[in-house]
């Protein structure tokens, strides 16, 4: 990410909270997390703290200070930005990579101030000193120690306050602002998650084209991450499901390390993540080239429920009605091909298709693959309802069937067959735009972009 978008970000979450008083922001991003005994995952930034700061070294804490509108709130200066981050190291460096330091953080990453992350418990109570309210989640895994000291400083402050000293009376969520903020997407997110689209697709038409019978699924995922780093993005932005054959029933299946039969049914759901933003995208490749009749009878039932689902993407309709249609077309199409026995009405209302289709059609997405923001609108219980789509959000639609191969209540033809089909949709002001529509998706297409690699059949 750029840190002049992460700038812009600031800009506008500082702004919502000086209009309802001000306060002290603190963000924190992870440290390396062990691995296996001396080697540590990949880092990647907190979603919340990249999205404000932009800046991509871990052990590292961020403050937002930001004044009542119109008013100082008794803290040193107001709204500013202060960046608690790893001092520069040769030794460390050496081993490790560089680091921005103290310096990197004001000059490159736009700081108003910035101080060794050392300094944090020194300099913490003096940026929450008279502020009226603390933004900060706590709870969160691996923050518990950092729970702790803050707490403590909190209390060191309430108890000084014979000597004048005030501090935040108030914790509140930093969600309830940023994440409604982070869900509907700026013109320079919109076109970080286009990118990501459309390297995306490269994916999975690789996948397509590389698939041939016997093949082991791990290669498959091999050939759709390579495409992923190849081009730029920092990789996948979840664990890539890439399931053969009955294999692709288990929703979540991710050990990909078995051989694909001939004639089965490859799925992979697989997205690339740009600047930490990704992409998110499910199909399903005949390995054989063409789909059997049984695959296709499912396929067509899948493509319309998701087809008509898309359609109900549009300003002012609800998030929980694109659910809704899908579940209907998947139900009339369920009947249709007898998967089903019974009425609509009478499948809508005991739920018989829950059997097969066991997860909702859609959520958010953006910096995190299942994004942040509500999904129901504010009220006691039994008030809330489904919240209307606005024009910049962005959001999945993936219906699925999945026919478990020992489920002997349904027609053989079916079992053993998993089939989800994913796009991810930009609510536009008039309607919408789906961001990865390229990847085949019809059965003309689907094959054709099979056989694009026929020739190593």
């Amino acid at each position: 990410m750029n840190p002049s978008m992460a700038a812009a970000h600031r800009k506008t979450f500082v702004a919502a909270m000086a209009a309802g008083g001000g306060g002290v922001a603190i963000f924190r991003t992870g440290p390396e997390k062990v691995r296996n005994r001396d080697v540590h995952f990949p880092f990647r930034p907190d979603s919340d703290f990249w999205y404000l700061t932009a800046f991509p070294e871990p052990d590292a804490v961020a403050v937002l200070i930001a004044a009542p509108d119109g008013e100082d709130n008794g803290a040193a200066s107001s709204d500013r930005f202060v960046l608690f981050v790893r001092p520069k190291d040769p030794e460390m460096e050496t081993w490790h990579g560089r680091r921005a330091g103290i310096d990197g953080a004001t000059a490159l990453y736009g700081a108003d101030e910035a101080h060794s992350i050392d300094d944090l418990d020194a300099e913490l109570p003096k940026l929450l000193r008279g502020a009226a309210r603390l933004f900060y989640r706590t709870g969160d895994a691996g923050s518990e120690d950092f729970d702790r000291k803050l707490l403590s400083s909190l209390q060191q402050m309430y108890a000084r306050t014979r000597d004048g000293v005030t501090g935040p009376a108030t914790i509140v969520e930093p969600g309830t602002l940023l994440h409604e903020q982070r869900l509907v997407k700026t013109a320079d997110e919109i076109a970080v998650l286009r990118r990501a689209s459309v390297i995306t697709v490269e994916g999975h038409r690789a996948v397509a084209a590389a698939l041939n019978p016997g093949m082991y699924e791990y290669e498959l995922e091999a050939t759709v991450n390579g495409v992923f780093r190849r081009r730029g993005g920092w990789g996948p932005g979840y664990p890539s499901i890439v399931a053969g054959g009955d294999n692709a029933t288990i929703l979540h299946y991710t050990e990909n390390d078995q051989p694909i039969a001939d004639g089965a049914l490859l799925l992979v759901d697989a997205g690339c993540e740009v600047d930490g933003y990704t992409a998110d995208v499910t199909r399903c490749y005949p390995a054989s080239g063409r789909f059997t009749d049984a695959q296709k009878a499912l396929y067509e039932v899948v493509l319309e429920a998701e087809l008509r689902g898309i359609g109900r993407v549009a300003p002012g309709n609800t998030f929980h009605s694109v659910h809704e249609e899908a579940r209907r077309a998947l139900i009339e199409g369920m009947l249709a091909i007898g998967l089903l026995t019974g009425s609509l009405d009478e499948v809508l209302e005991g739920g018989a298709d829950q059997r097969f289709f066991m997860h909702k059609t859609s959520h958010w997405l953006g910096i995190d693959v299942h994004d942040v923001g509500k999904y129901w609108t504010d009220g006691a219980e039994a008030d809330k309802t489904s919240r209307p789509l606005q024009a910049g959000m962005v959001l999945t639609v993936e219906p699925g069937l999945y026919i478990a191969a020992d489920d002997e209540t349904a027609p053989e033809e079916f079992r053993g067959i998993g089939i989800r089909i994913e796009d991810d949709v930009l609510v536009t002001a008039d309607g919408h735009e789906v961001l990865t529509g390229d990847a085949p998706k019809t059965i003309a297409d689907v094959e054709a972009a099979c056989a694009a690699g026929a020739g190593a059949r």
